[in-house]
């Protein structure tokens, strides 16, 4: 038992060791701090945290290498996600285990961003650089930002060195614009970044995606910075991206003294198209068109979200470029942009999306086509591309090549369009002008054939076949369809439409195909079939008198014939008489039905009227000399204008003034 004297030393004992006791403890405390910050294991959660996070970018990344830009997206937001969520409470072994992971997933953000997909990320502050609780000062005034950091003496200047390039590379699209929501007005505007995330991290080239952009060669887009430009840059952010402008709101314009303003906004003059003269090795519309209707599909070309800002779905379109300018450069097939993203050389490879590259020979040939001035044996430059290519080999096509290829896509469309009752009773037939496909027995088939080829007379009524040959260079194709259901699921399939419920055939022409599907009664007298076929056969034979002939006018003209021609017991006919009334009057202005303004339907009704008067005797002799003009290989515009004296608004506000003038006249259609 301790007596009180021995407690009294005790005491005094440890009075005199307090010092040299919280002494040993500091030290000791000092220590064990030192070695938990830089030896200190991760909890398993943390481990677990980080793997996921690694593996969320390594997935990302694959999905990348495969085309599969949407599904990287959606990985890297996960990531980002799974990154903020172990922010809460990272410690600084954390946070280093995540960097190079920030740095993977800004690159990934620059990359994705090309493709039209964006993903906000902002690097996560280190925890030790993370503000500090403070209870609130009850009237703190508010801080002013702190002033950049200034280059030392021999280091690279923003002001003289960095801007300059800036304005001279980026000002055509970040400074006079605003391309991808970024603008780099200025040095604050720079170091902000866009709304995904900042661009620049004082000291990290590798982690700065303005760097990584601009090396890999997607910007500045179709110009490729100078090394030694690029070299400064880099310079400038591993020394600090220190400031030393006049303010760093300040306009990089008001101080960029070494750039040239005008090269700020580099306009690409205007391409003008140019004809073809005939002496060209290389034909765009043969050679060109092809490749690209074949290549740039989906991104560039029928697009419903263009890339770059570049459409080609006409050759004007192809000449104008896109955001980073010119894509052609006539004259000079090595330097042009599309030559070049093609092989590899600038950029991405494209077509990108996994597809393919293109052989050397098919690039060669693109190139030979702009070395040799980049000129146009299309139509005119306002031409789809897809028709200007399908045209030029059907052009070429002959008739047998024409018949076999549509045959093919026949039976792809009756695979894809008949309901499987319908494919259980599959039959064809094939006469002079027709390749009848359908459900019913041959017989049937044969008897259809038969009834289009007895129609053709009332169709060269108003076009006659050319040179004595076919109607219909290559065949038209019938689909026969028993039931009005599977005629419907027929055109919802195949052409991706829900047609009229009136409606019991139609007719559909591309250039390459040429086919009406329709609903037959295995009861319908041979007659009534014919008059049925009048409407659709002659708007396919007007169609395919030339590659832009308006849907229109072949719509308006088959019907006028089928009403002129199809007997006096006609209920289709009157009903379209009946109907057009109503479709005038919803016309507000003149251009409304050119435009495209009007319904279906209410078109087709108009196209009527219009196609009875072209029909009429003291319009017929127009209408014979357009369909000459068209058989010569004019352009719809010009053969339009030379044969009624105008173009085709004119002749069409000149019948509606008329129908408004004479109202009782509209009870004669």
């Amino acid at each position: 038992m301790e007596t009180p004297r021995s407690a009294s030393f005790h005491s005094l004992l440890l009075k005199s060791t307090m010092p040299f006791l919280k002494y040993c403890c500091l030290v000791l405390l000092l220590t064990l701090v030192s070695a938990a910050s830089s030896e200190a294991e991760m909890t398993s959660r943390e481990k677990l945290s980080v793997m996921r996070i690694a593996t969320a970018v390594k997935e990302a990344g694959a999905s990348y290498q495969a085309g599969e830009y949407e599904t990287c997206g959606e990985k890297i937001t996960a990531a980002v996600t799974l990154i903020e969520k172990a922010m809460e409470t990272a410690d600084q072994e954390v946070y280093e285990a995540l960097l190079p992971q920030f740095s993977r997933i800004s690159r990934a953000s620059a990359l994705l961003e090309l493709e039209g997909i964006r993903v906000a990320f902002k690097r996560p502050e280190a925890p030790s650089m993370k503000p500090k609780d403070k209870p609130a000062a009850p009237s703190t005034p508010t801080p002013k930002p702190p002033t950049p950091p200034k280059p030392a003496e021999g280091e690279v200047s923003f002001a003289n060195d960095v801007a300059p390039i800036l304005v001279q590379q980026c000002g055509r699209c970040h400074i006079n614009g605003s391309k991808g929501n970024f603008t780099l007005t200025s040095f604050a505007a720079l170091m902000k970044g866009p709304p995904e995330g900042v661009v620049v991290f004082a000291g990290d080239v590798v982690g700065s995606r303005l760097i990584e952009v601009i090396e890999t060669g997607d910007m500045p887009r179709g110009n490729k910075m100078p090394p030694k430009q690029l070299e400064t840059l880099k310079e400038w952010v591993l020394a600090g991206a220190k400031f030393d402008g006049p303010a760093p709101e300040a306009p990089l314009m008001a101080y960029a003294g070494k750039a040239d303003p005008a090269a700020a906004a580099p306009m690409t003059p205007k391409l003008e198209t140019k004809r073809s003269t005939g002496s060209e090795t290389v034909s765009f519309a043969n050679d060109v068109a092809p490749l690209l209707v074949a290549n740039c599909n989906g991104c560039h070309l029928d697009a419903m979200q263009t890339r770059g800002g570049l459409r080609l779905d006409t050759f004007a379109q192809l000449l104008r470029g896109g955001d980073s300018g010119s894509i052609v450069t006539p004259g000079n097939g090595a330097s042009s942009l599309l030559v070049q993203k093609l092989r590899g050389e600038v950029g991405d490879i494209m077509p990108a999306g996994g597809r393919p590259k293109l052989s050397d020979e098919s690039i060669q040939l693109i190139s030979t086509w702009i070395d040799e001035g980049a000129t146009l044996d299309g139509l005119n430059e306002d031409q789809p591309i897809r028709t200007m290519a399908n045209l030029a080999w059907a052009k070429n096509a002959t008739h047998e090549e024409l018949m076999q290829r549509r045959q093919e896509l026949a039976q792809k469309a009756w695979n894809l369009g008949a309901t499987p009752a319908a494919r259980q009773n599959t039959n064809d037939f094939s006469s002079p002008n027709f390749y009848v496909l359908g459900s019913g027995s041959k017989e049937t088939m044969e008897e259809i054939a038969k009834s289009a080829e007895a129609t053709l007379k009332s169709v060269k009524t108003v076009v006659d076949a050319t040179d004595a040959g076919p109607m219909y260079k290559g065949k038209a194709t019938i689909f026969v369809l028993p039931k009005r259901y599977e005629y419907a699921e027929f055109a919802k399939m195949v052409e991706r439409r829900s047609i009229p419920s009136t409606w019991t055939e139609h007719w559909q022409y591309n250039i390459i195909d040429a086919y009406v599907p329709m609903v037959v009664n295995p009861d319908e007298d041979p007659e009534t079939l014919s008059a049925r076929l009048i409407a659709p056969l002659t708007s396919l034979a007007v169609a395919s008198q030339g590659g832009d002939v308006p849907r229109w006018l072949a719509e308006g003209i088959g019907r006028a014939n089928a009403a002129k021609l199809g007997g006096r017991d006609n209920p289709q006919a009157d009903k379209w008489r009946e109907e057009l009334p109503e479709a005038l009057a919803v016309i507000e202005k003149p251009d409304d039905f050119l435009k495209g303004r009007l319904t279906p339907e209410r078109t087709d009704l108009v196209a009527f009227g219009l196609g009875n008067q072209m029909l009429e005797r003291n319009g017929r002799r127009q209408f014979d000399q357009l369909i000459r003009a068209l058989k010569e290989g004019k352009p719809f515009a010009a053969a339009f204008t030379g044969a009624f004296g105008g173009p085709p608004q004119a002749y069409v506000d000149a019948w509606l003034r008329m129908q408004a003038n004479s109202p009782q006249r509209r009870g004669r259609y």
